[in-house]
């Protein structure tokens, strides 16, 4: 009787896995919804190009347009790495708790980025998504910093540098991994 209470009860926490699967159909959403903001961001930017050759248009306005433009393909890119960060997250956690994707690893163009073996793994590749995240918002805030002090500008070569250390350290950290992983290599 207590063998068959624990073997339900084992079998109950196993299956109880699957309620990731609300996290992975919430996270593909997500990650559609922001894609879909993202394109139509696009669209609405290149319609406003449109108007960057009109000849009436000042040097001031061209200046804001150009400048308003870059702001606004950085926060697209921004929206893109948010929703891929969704996506490797859903196909994460979906290999890691429910299932391989067989076509994922059956596939020549599947990308190694899609592929989970671990929740460290998953970590990683989430890490290097969070850090090109913060890489853009730091370009977007860089674009429309007002430097007024020589105390501005130094926190702003503080924050390069520190994003700089951060890309250093990543790829080492890769690189050693891959070392390690493969020694004769």
């Amino acid at each position: 009787m207590l063998k068959m209470i624990e073997k339900l009860f084992e079998s109950t926490l196993w299956n109880g896995r699957f309620v990731v699967v609300v996290a992975v159909v919430a996270s593909m959403a997500a990650a559609t919804a922001i894609f879909y903001m993202a394109t139509v961001d696009v669209v609405y930017l290149v319609s406003h190009m449109l108007h960057y050759a009109d000849p009436v248009l000042t040097d001031e306005a061209r200046k804001l347009l150009h400048d308003q433009t870059i702001t606004h393909v950085v926060e697209v890119v921004d929206g893109y790495l948010l929703a891929t960060f969704m996506l490797i997250f859903a196909l994460g956690m979906y290999e890691l708790f429910v299932s391989d994707i067989d076509q994922a690893h059956g596939s020549k163009t599947s990308s190694k980025i899609l592929v989970i073996e671990s929740l460290d793994d998953l970590k990683a590749r989430l890490a290097k998504v969070i850090l090109m995240i913060l890489i853009v918002t730091l370009f977007e805030e860089a674009l429309n910093m007002k430097i007024s002090t020589p105390l501005d500008l130094m926190y702003l070569g503080g924050a390069i540098a520190l994003i700089g250390a951060a890309l250093f350290l990543t790829h080492k950290a890769e690189s050693h991994s891959k070392e390690t992983e493969h020694p004769g290599d």
